[in-house]
């Protein structure tokens, strides 16, 4: 009897490949489960993640005498899933062409190889081929040409995707079992080749995306702590960028929920100004310029005008508007619905976003000096001192979106400080703190509000809020933007009071309180990080290790974490792979190294 390997379906046990232009999941046992082409925010061709009926997927079916094991090609994001038994063995490589041309242009064509690599003896295999175009919203045809497979959807957004393949394309099709005797090939393209292409080139390809990404690493340095962990999360946060416009998406899909059975289904294919900044800062650490300066590049198309202001996020390529709607008639992954694409939080008002960007464009200034840039950066970091001045005493919807009441949030409150901060830094940088005179005052009322307003003097920590008794864990954060000293008693006391109340088992709730869809009930990932970063600065250095270590236990068995973590069965959960849980993980892993290079 034939079938596919679903034991850890439940724990987002995904891999990711990509090439900065898209991605593609394919799960523990080599079917693909989400695929979007030509770009990340296309309709989908492969959505079995979302909807296991009808989403689509290619699918590898074998017989219970077959053990898979799936890693990923050392120092790449290319990813092996090896089959095996007793007599048979045979691997699926998998991966999105990325290279350096000879002009010093990239080569990341929409497609997705998969070299079907015979190893030894006759393994016996069928394939389910099963796009389903504009996120299954019509019907899918496939049809055989001469050269290769075409899908055609009846919508009405016309679509096609082509797929080449070395297998006979008649049985391709009809599903009859394979026998693996030979390497072959399939290379599905949203486009339709001029060029053969057959298994030559396509391990042609392999080779030089393997290079590619081997040269990258490379320029990442080495650590003796955790040099595995830091250097998986850096690939992935390169795949979630989008090269075309310097764009770094949340993540790559849509609508896995926070918490099984319930609405808190997003899009997450988008450039968040938050998520972006704290991503390319911790990318700049690590060495690789091009990232930054290609978000930077993206931030300054973003604003045009002086007087503009941000929104907290934007399409990839740079659209403004991103209207949320569902897909009613999709099921939902493990039937949480709605799926929703577009994300209405895109009007929001976060004043958190001024302090972040700027910290960034703070950072770029003193990492990688560039005095033409400097003059346009200028421009925008005036725009945002008067933004934050004429907007800090006001409410907003905070970091976590609230899609409800304004309030004065903490953190809103204290990144308007760091937006001040970081302007009156690059001031006294690239103009001699002229404008650093005139601002410096706001920054010590900022400062002063925070201050009075934000401590609650019976829970002996700061709040979430000004005039609150609920506890926040981004308030955590206080600390690692320069705020208030590791030291400070009453920063150690908010670390306390928020790891006793929203803590559990070593995983972290962003708050407690209801919020506009109830009490939250899984854990968010990036703050479990920021918990044990910030026990560790304040001298719990053993215990703050070993919650690490634990927390590591929990990503999926590539490594990969997603955007939270279920506090009962500790399965991942939430959009994947999460920009903001990877970037965290890096964050927290150097501080260690810094302190063992220190030590």
């Amino acid at each position: 009897m034939l079938r596919e390997n679903v034991s850890l379906e439940n724990n987002l046990s995904f891999g990711i490949v990509g090439n900065c232009k898209s991605a593609a999941l394919i799960n523990h046992c080599g079917s693909i489960v989400w695929c979007c082409l030509p770009n990340f925010d296309s309709p989908s061709i492969f959505a079995h993640v979302l909807d296991d009926e009808i989403g689509g997927i290619f699918k590898i079916i074998i017989d219970d005498s077959y053990s898979v094991t799936q890693k990923y090609s050392e120092n790449t994001s290319i990813l092996i899933t090896n089959f095996s038994n007793n007599e048979n063995e045979f691997e699926i490589i998998d991966f999105m062409p990325r290279y350096q041309r000879e002009n010093g242009s990239f080569y990341s064509p929409p497609e997705i190889i998969r070299i079907f690599k015979h190893i030894n003896g006759k393994p016996k295999f069928k394939i389910l081929y099963d796009p389903r175009l504009e996120y299954s919203n019509g019907v899918t045809n496939s049809y055989i040409k001469e050269r290769f497979i075409v899908s055609v959807i009846d919508h009405e957004n016309h679509d096609t995707l082509y797929l080449y393949t070395s297998f006979n394309k008649k049985k391709f099709l009809d599903q009859p079992e394979i026998v693996l005797e030979k390497n072959h090939f399939v290379n599905i393209s949203y486009h339709e080749k001029i060029k053969y292409f057959d298994i030559d080139e396509a391990l042609f390809e392999f080779d030089k995306t393997k290079v590619y990404w081997r040269n990258w690493c490379s320029k990442t340095p080495k650590y003796k702590l955790y040099n595995d962990e830091i250097l998986r999360s850096a690939i992935t946060l390169k795949l979630l960028t989008y090269e075309k416009t310097g764009a770094v998406l949340a993540a790559a899909t849509t609508s896995i929920p926070e918490t099984i059975g319930e609405v808190r289904n997003w899009d997450y294919r988008f450039c968040w100004i938050r998520d972006a900044s704290m991503v390319i800062k911790v990318v700049a650490k690590l060495g690789h310029k091009k990232i930054v300066k290609d978000f930077i590049k993206y931030i300054l198309n973003l604003i045009p005008e002086k007087n503009e202001k941000l929104q907290i996020m934007y399409g990839i390529n740079g659209e403004k508007n991103l209207t949320e709607k569902t897909l009613d008639y999709l099921k939902g992954y493990m039937h949480s619905k709605p799926v929703r694409i577009g994300n209405a939080a895109y009007i929001q008002k976060q004043n958190d976003i001024y302090g972040i960007l700027m910290d960034a464009i703070h950072f770029q200034i003193v990492k990688f000096n560039d005095d033409d840039k400097n003059q346009e950066l200028w421009s925008i970091v005036k725009s945002i001192v008067w933004v934050v001045a004429n907007n800090w005493k006001l409410p907003d919807k905070g970091i976590w979106e609230y899609r409800n009441e304004d309030k004065h949030f903490t953190f809103s409150k204290v990144l308007c400080w760091v937006a001040i901060d970081r302007a009156i830094k690059v001031s006294e940088i690239i103009q001699n703190g002229t404008s650093a005179k005139k601002w410096k005052p706001l920054r010590k009322e900022i400062y002063d509000d925070i201050m009075k307003n934000a401590w609650n003097e019976k829970k002996e920590a700061f709040t979430q809020s000004y005039n609150s008794n609920h506890l926040d864990a981004s308030v955590l954060l206080m600390e690692p933007y320069g705020f208030i000293d590791a030291k400070n008693e009453k920063y150690i006391k908010t670390v306390k009071a928020i790891e006793d109340e929203l803590c559990e088992d070593g995983l972290m709730y962003r708050y407690k309180n209801v919020d506009d869809f109830g009490l939250p009930s899984s854990s968010f990932t990036v703050c479990s990080f920021w918990l044990i970063d910030s026990l560790f600065k304040i001298g719990y250095q053993k215990k703050a290790l070993n919650m690490f270590d634990n927390l590591l236990k929990h990503s999926n068995h590539l490594n990969l974490f997603s955007e939270d973590i279920d506090f009962k069965t500790r399965r991942l959960l939430g959009n994947f792979p999460q920009a903001y849980s990877h970037l965290a993980l890096i964050d927290t892993a150097l501080n260690f190294n810094l302190e063992f290079d220190n030590s």
